[in-house]
């Protein structure tokens, strides 16, 4: 085997040498190149998985809010309903509830006058406020000024719908003539908290301005605080 030979066995060796490398090179290229797809695919997978789970919490919380708000609402309902009250405290609460619901309704008017004949009624401003937010807005920001909240307005609606039909308004003058403390009178006879507190805020509304009566003198029965009616 002379020189030439040798040497062109050498190449010969060396090429398969060469083509063994560059095979193994494209090998692991492919195999990495599928590796990262298979990565990526797994990551979409995970980001879908991830807005799925997000979508699922937003409605599960969505719902039990649903929910949550629809017992309050069917509490407060049956709260209303189960009232003993007579005719004239029926008529005195009333008188507190409708004043305040008038209030509310005159002076989101007030502000907003422009929209006036698109406002005919509380029921229709409680109505535009959701999609509308300059009414929202002008809404929210009486409740402010009154210290009142979304859920005294829920629970002072409740009360005129469910007790509304069997009673009369009474003024100023003839609530006065009728009971001294009306304070006394609904924390004594509501007691369902939340009603309670509405009722209560809803009086403060209407006298805003007027003494606070102090726990003490609070303390007198009920018929004490019921003077019989003068001609």
């Amino acid at each position: 085997m002379n020189n030439e030979t040798t040497t062109l066995i050498s190449l010969k060796e060396a090429m398969k040498r060469l083509l063994r490398a560059i095979g193994r090179e494209q090998a692991w290229v492919c195999y990495s190149g599928k590796m990262d797809h298979k990565l990526q695919a797994l990551e979409t997978q995970f980001k879908e998985l991830d807005f799925t789970k997000d979508n699922l919490m937003q409605k599960f919380e969505h719902h039990s809010k649903a929910l949550a708000s629809q017992a309050a609402q069917d509490e407060m309902w049956t709260a209303v309903r189960a009232l003993q009250l007579t005719s004239m405290e029926l008529n005195i609460l009333y008188s507190y509830v409708i004043e305040v619901l008038i209030c509310l309704h005159t002076r989101v008017l007030e502000k907003l006058p422009d929209l006036v004949r698109g406002l005919p009624t509380l029921a229709s401003v409680l109505r535009r406020k959701v999609k509308n937010k300059r009414v929202r807005v002008v809404w929210e920001s009486i409740l402010e000024e009154c210290g009142l909240q979304e859920g005294d307005i829920t629970a002072l609606c409740t009360f005129f719908i469910a007790r509304g039909n069997k009673a009369e308004h009474y003024t100023a003058k003839v609530r006065q003539m009728y009971i001294r403390d009306v304070t006394f009178l609904i924390t004594n006879m509501v007691k369902n908290q939340a009603l309670q507190d509405s009722l209560l805020r809803a009086v403060q509304v209407i006298e805003k301005g007027k003494a606070v009566r102090t726990p003490e003198k609070q303390k007198s029965s009920l018929e004490e605080l019921i003077p019989s009616v003068k001609n």
